[in-house]
């Protein structure tokens, strides 16, 4: 009896605890937060021109030279499902990561070029088309990294799957003879001949590699191929190991770790400044700044990661806000 007296009691404690603690804190944090710091309190939105564009806590994918570029990211800069790859230093997908962000933004430290970018010098070494003393080098690459890079890229673009089908039907016998040597992939896709369609690209296009090209048809339409090249930033990227390899003297400047490791997040706005004015000269390249905006510009960024400094962190900027800055305030 002394229990079921004890029910009313418990039944009028749960009810106002429900509205304290379910209804009136959530409400007063709610508001206070509201009112000290609206901006926070709704997730640091960034607006522009009246349109949300995203969040300042949140990196976003820049590939625009224009811009300065975020931390690479595992997972593409999804915010669903983000996260660090979890790649061991050892794994070979992470070595090649790394190895193709470097390749284009790589620098001499010392010598006659210190300071300058190393791609010209890649793309130079790739057009002899020889590595390690052998010929066709896209085709060694192919074979030796088939899985992780060849295939990676087949699949990485239409347009890439798509040059490889159209090939495959003007190469009949290299398909057959690939299906000979592969009994169990009777009908490969796209990927699957990735590493003999590199090998016959290279053996009929040496020292070139398959790039997307935008040109217009006679209706003024464009229309998307893939061309060989000799230069660009797949070259410099996908090849930088190799023509490491067969450089291995050279002095090149080190690159700050925030430049090709991932966050935990893969979603993480902020970089060094070390990174964020090793971007520089190609924003400004790209923007077309002349001495004094590109000085105004290093300002800028030096300013922004005065403001971020803490007292137990190295000074930083914020990738999405610089970026937001150039567009709405651009330097003139």
């Amino acid at each position: 009896m002394k229990s079921l007296a004890r029910i009313p009691k418990s039944i009028t404690f749960l009810f106002w605890m429900t509205i304290l603690v379910g209804i009136v804190y959530p409400l007063f944090i709610t508001a206070v937060a509201q009112i000290c710091f609206p901006a926070r309190a709704n997730g640091s939105l960034l607006v522009i021109d009246g349109k949300v564009r995203g969040s300042t806590l949140l990196a976003q994918k820049f590939v625009s030279d224009k811009f300065f570029h975020a931390r690479p990211s595992a997972t593409d800069y999804a915010y669903i499902g983000s996260g660090a790859s979890n790649l061991a230093a050892t794994n070979y997908a992470l070595q090649s990561r790394i190895a193709q962000t470097k390749g284009p933004i790589e620098t001499y430290r010392a010598g006659p070029k210190a300071g300058q970018l190393i791609g010209s010098d890649i793309e130079n070494w790739f057009q002899r088309d020889i590595y390690q003393g052998k010929p066709h080098i896209v085709a060694q690459w192919a074979n030796m990294h088939n899985s992780e890079d060849a295939q990676a890229w087949v699949t990485s673009d239409p347009t890439h799957g798509a040059s490889v089908d159209a090939w495959a039907k003007v190469h009949p016998a290299i398909v057959d003879q690939f299906v000979k040597d592969n009994p169990g992939t009777p009908k490969p896709q796209a990927s699957d001949l990735a590493a003999v369609f590199f090998t016959s690209f290279s053996e009929e296009h040496p020292g070139t590699f398959p790039s997307v090209a935008t040109s217009t048809d006679a209706e003024g339409k464009a229309v998307t191929t893939i061309e060989p090249v000799t230069t660009g930033s797949d070259i410099q990227s996908y090849f930088f190991d190799m023509w490491r390899q067969d450089h291995p003297s050279d002095a090149l400047a080190s690159i700050p770790d925030d430049y090709v490791t991932t966050s935990g997040s893969g979603l993480d706005p902020d970089i060094s400044l070390e990174t964020a004015l090793g971007q520089v000269d190609r924003v400004a390249s790209a923007r077309s700044f002349n001495a004094a905006q590109k000085a105004a510009l290093i300002e800028k960024i030096k300013s922004a990661a005065s403001a971020s400094t803490t007292l137990i962190g190295p000074p930083r900027v914020n990738v999405v806000q610089l970026n937001a800055r150039l567009e709405k305030d651009p330097i003139k």
